[in-house]
């Protein structure tokens, strides 16, 4: 293993990590990422979890990995969700309830278009 010789080929090197990392957890596929930490459950984050499921079962969506996760520590937005597609940037939805969460279903996760209105950030994938 070549040793790390500055703060720059460390960036790298966890980037890297972590991204084989996330290869390992999605397999590639879409992955939505539910924040259920205490202030996400108290927000109604259970409720945007339930109808993203419901979502995806109405429409017999396979292929899509739901998941949840702890606070990201912006608790003022909370319920919130990211949407991981390979080969797009990750996206982080916000202030989020359930009819919400069906239009991200249907814009975002099936037809590939970020509904920006709640759009908390994107990270590169």
């Amino acid at each position: 293993m070549k040793k790390i010789k500055s703060v720059n080929e460390l960036v790298k090197f966890k980037e890297i990590v972590l991204e084989k990392i996330k290869e390992r957890q999605y397999g590639g596929k879409t992955t939505i990422v539910v924040r259920m930490g205490t202030c996400g459950i108290a927000a109604g984050a259970r409720d945007v979890m339930m109808a993203m499921i419901d979502e995806m079962d109405k429409r017999n969506i396979s292929g899509v990995i739901i998941t949840q996760a702890g606070c990201a520590g912006i608790c003022d937005h909370e319920p919130m969700l990211e949407v991981i597609k390979p080969g797009n940037p990750q996206v982080i939805y916000g202030d989020l309830d359930e009819e919400k969460v069906r239009r991200i279903v249907v814009d975002h996760v099936i037809n590939g278009q970020v509904v920006e209105d709640w759009v908390l950030g994107q990270k590169a994938s």
